[in-house]
C-alpha cells in the first residue's frame, strides 16, 4: 500500500503548460493521468521506479473527472468483489493523509429496494456481505423513510452498507501525483501518445520517451494504443445541484441498477443519487453505448431525471448547476484489465474499469506494482489478467 512517510501536496499546475518536453527516460512511461494512472504512478514511484506521467490534458480530465467518485464494495462477481473490497480498505486507510479539499467521507450505501422482488434481492446482498465480513443491514419500509425522508412512501425498503464513501476524485488523483512527485516522478502534460514501441512511448510532436515498461492506464482511449482489447465506450451523465444540506444522507442506488448498467441494450437509466460535504446533491446514472459525442443528450437527461424524480419527488423541486458527460472503458465481462500484455512483454494495462474506476483505482495500482516486481498480491490477480480478453 502507500506509503504512510508519504505526505507532498500535490502540484497545483495542472495545466497543458506544465509540460516536459525534454527527451527522457524512465524505467516506466503511464500513459493516463487519471485516478488509475495517477495511483499507479505513485505506487511505482514510492518503490523506486523512475516515472514519467503522459497525459495530453493534464490530470483527472477524462473518465476520472465524470465519475461519481462513489467507493463502494460490489458483488456483481467474486473477482469484481474482491478487487473493490480490496481497495476499498485501501481507501480506508488513505483517507486520512488526503487533504479536506478531496472532500472524502464515509457516508454509507443505501441500495433501495422498490418492491418485495427487490427486497429479496436485498436480502440476498445481506447475505454475500455477511459471509465476508462486509457489515451490511436490511431496512424495511419504515426504516428507510427514517434513514432518507426525502424518498417517496412505498418503497419496500433497502440495504445499508455503512463502510461505503465517497470522495472528490480530481483532489485525490493529484493529491497521488503529487506523492508520485515527492518521489521524482514526472509528468509529460500537453502532448499526446500516439504510439508504444518496444522502447517507449512516441508522442503526437515526434518525441520519444524512453521507457522499459510502459503502462496504459488511458481509459477508451487505450484502444488507440494497444489493439485488440475490446473496451467500449458507455457515455454517461452526470447532473449537480445548489447547496441543499441534508436532502440526502447516503449514496442511494437503486437495486435495479446492475440489471441497467449491464443492460445489453443502446441505452439505459437508473437511480443513483449521492450527497457531498459541500450540500450539493449529485444525480446520475446513465449509459449509452459507443456513442462518441460527447454533447449532452437532454433526452437522455430527462429519462435519467424523471427516474430519480420516481424515487425522490422533492428532488424536482432542487436547481441544477451543471450537467456533464464522459465515457466510461468497458469490458465484456465487467471486469478491468490488470497486468502484462500476452505479447508485447514491455506493455502493461491498467484499463477497462467501466463504473468502478475510483473504487478500484488504489487496488489497481498494488495489483499492477505486484506484477512487475513479481511477487504475491493481497488478492488473486488472475481474474484480472489481460490474457482471458486479448485475442
Amino acid at each position: 500500500m502507500l506509503d504512510k512517510k508519504q505526505t507532498q501536496p500535490v502540484s497545483k499546475d495542472s495545466s497543458p503548460a506544465s509540460v516536459n518536453a525534454r527527451p527522457s527516460t524512465f524505467d516506466a512511461a503511464i500513459i493516463g493521468a487519471g485516478i488509475v494512472g495517477a495511483a499507479c504512478a505513485a505506487a511505482l514511484a514510492r518503490e523506486g521506479f523512475s516515472v514519467g506521467v503522459i497525459d495530453s490534458n493534464g490530470p483527472a480530465s477524462g473518465a476520472t473527472a465524470a465519475a461519481m467518485g462513489h467507493i463502494v464494495a460490489m458483488d456483481d462477481s467474486e473477482a469484481q468483489f474482491a478487487l473493490t473490497s480490496y481497495s476499498q480498505r485501501l481507501w480506508n486507510e488513505f483517507a486520512d493523509r488526503m487533504p479536506i479539499e478531496s472532500e472524502f467521507e464515509n457516508c454509507g450505501t443505501i441500495w433501495v429496494a422498490a418492491d418485495d422482488e427487490e427486497l429479496e434481492e436485498a436480502i440476498r446482498k445481506r447475505e454475500f456481505y455477511a459471509s465476508r465480513q462486509v457489515s451490511a443491514e436490511v431496512l424495511d419500509e419504515h426504516s428507510l423513510r427514517d434513514a432518507e425522508p426525502n424518498l417517496r412512501p412505498g418503497l419496500a425498503g433497502g440495504l445499508l452498507v455503512r463502510g461505503d464513501s465517497v470522495v472528490y476524485q480530481p483532489i485525490a488523483t493529484r493529491f497521488l501525483l503529487g506523492l508520485a512527485e515527492a518521489s521524482g516522478a514526472r509528468r509529460i502534460f500537453g502532448k499526446r501518445a500516439v504510439g508504444i514501441t518496444e522502447n517507449g512511448v512516441r508522442l503526437d510532436d515526434s518525441t520519444m520517451i524512453s521507457a522499459g515498461k510502459v503502462i496504459v492506464a488511458a481509459g477508451c482511449d487505450s484502444n488507440e494504443l494497444v489493439g485488440g482489447l475490446g473496451i467500449r465506450r458507455k457515455k454517461g451523465h452526470l447532473v449537480i445541484t445548489d447547496r441543499y444540506p441534508n436532502f440526502v444522507r447516503h449514496q442511494l442506488v437503486e437495486l435495479g441498477y446492475l440489471k441497467s448498467a449491464h443492460a445489453g441494450g443502446s441505452e439505459s437509466v437508473a437511480f443513483n443519487i449521492q450527497p457531498r460535504i459541500t450540500g450539493q446533491v449529485l444525480v446520475g446514472s446513465s449509459r449509452q453505448y459507443d456513442i462518441d459525442d460527447a454533447a449532452v443528450d437532454f433526452g437522455i437527461v430527462r429519462q435519467m431525471m424523471s427516474r430519480a424524480w420516481s424515487y425522490m419527488p422533492e428532488l424536482a423541486n432542487l436547481s441544477a448547476l451543471r450537467i456533464w458527460t464522459g465515457f466510461r472503458p468497458a469490458t465484456d465481462d465487467n471486469l478491468p484489465m490488470i497486468g502484462r500484455h500476452p505479447v508485447r512483454g514491455n506493455v502493461f494495462l491498467a484499463t477497462g474499469h467501466e463504473g468502478l474506476g475510483i473504487t478500484t483505482s488504489l487496488g489497481t495500482a498494488e495489483l499492477l506494482t505486484d506484477e512487475i516486481l513479481g511477487r504475491e498480491s493481497a488478492i488473486d490477480r488472475s481474474p484480472y489478467s489481460p490474457v482471458r480478453a486479448i485475442k
